[in-house]
């Protein structure tokens, strides 16, 4: 549609997901969501006018959609600006200025690169188990390694030993040192090994594991704190990223994580996985809405080159495509 916002890139020249940023994989990856959204909205847009009504109607099917109550009611609130302002009278104009809306939304966050070529960086990568961080981290390092970045990876999930087990296997597959100690082991004492030798052995991209946190363990969330105030402490020249792998099955509980996980450690992005297989993807706006913190990548499929850059305005497309023409 002429005039509808693009969505911001993130990608700068050289930047390490020029490898895998293509457009068609966030539409592809949104399409349960996508027939979920077109379930519950689909025919509001049919409506005869936008009385109190539709309008409510619209707030309920957006919340029940996963987007949250409060990015919901923000959304809402823009849209009835939106349509006195320009003179809007039917549902169906609605349509493409909440698509509109909504890369808004998702792009508000987002400003430069992840990963910034050309300078050494730190990913601390945090999440709850089951979220598909360790398969995360195998992208992301394929990624880079593909990308001409000098990795390195840090195990520093000490408290199962098979989460370094997995971590050295991915390691090995992809030909990058991890930096590990026994199970058990402080994991903070990790970082700290992690960033000396990626100092001293010249890499410059060092990705750092960490323990499945449960957002309700107090004292797992105070040991990822020390991690990162380690990794901080350490860093000197590297640049410093967090982030967040999260599920897109947990739909709300999602919001939840983040909130918590940004409490403690402040994420910088988001890595939504298995939005191909749920249609609860409008986490992503809810999360984006409230907490202001970007979703950088999707993950597309189980291998580790199904990672792509997620794209604000085909994800919209995705979920309020236009119209099918009459007959």
């Amino acid at each position: 549609m002429p005039g509808r916002p693009s969505g911001k890139t993130i990608r700068g020249d050289g930047h390490l997901f020029g490898v895998f940023r293509k457009k068609e994989k966030t539409a592809e990856s949104s399409q349960k969501t996508g027939a979920a959204w077109r379930r519950t909205l689909g025919g509001l847009f049919g409506r005869g006018g936008l009385d109190d009504e539709f309008w409510e109607a619209l707030e309920e099917a957006l919340i029940v959609s996963d987007v949250g109550a409060q990015t919901a009611t923000t959304l809402v609130d823009q849209l009835k600006r939106e349509a006195a302002s320009r003179g809007l009278k039917d549902p169906a104009s609605v349509r493409d200025a909440l698509r509109d809306a909504m890369v808004e939304v998702l792009d508000a966050a987002r400003d430069g690169d992840p990963l910034p070529s050309g300078t050494p960086t730190v990913l601390l990568v945090v999440g709850v188990n089951g979220a598909g961080k360790t398969t995360s981290i195998a992208k992301v390092t394929r990624a880079a390694v593909a990308d001409g970045r000098k990795v390195m990876l840090a195990a520093a999930d000490t408290f199962r030993a098979g989460a370094i087990e997995q971590i050295k296997i991915w390691g090995d597959r992809l030909g990058v040192p991890v930096i590990a100690q026994q199970a058990g082991s402080d994991p903070g004492a990790v970082a700290f090994d992690a960033m000396n030798a990626a100092r001293s052995r010249g890499f410059d991209f060092v990705i750092i594991d960490t323990a499945g946190r449960l957002q309700t363990r107090h004292n797992l969330m105070e040991e990822l704190k020390k991690i990162r105030s380690v990794v901080s402490r350490e860093a000197g020249d590297y640049e410093q990223r967090v982030l967040l792998v999260i599920d897109g099955n947990t739909g709300q509980n999602g919001l939840s994580q983040a909130r918590l996980f940004t409490d403690a450690v402040h994420c910088d992005g988001i890595m939504l996985t298995k939005l191909d297989s749920t249609a609860r993807g409008g986490i992503a706006l809810a999360i984006s809405g409230e907490l202001k913190i970007p979703v950088w990548f999707i993950g597309t499929g189980e291998s580790a080159e199904d990672i792509s850059e997620f794209d604000p305005a085909a994800f919209a497309d995705a979920l309020l495509p236009e119209p099918e023409p009459a007959a």
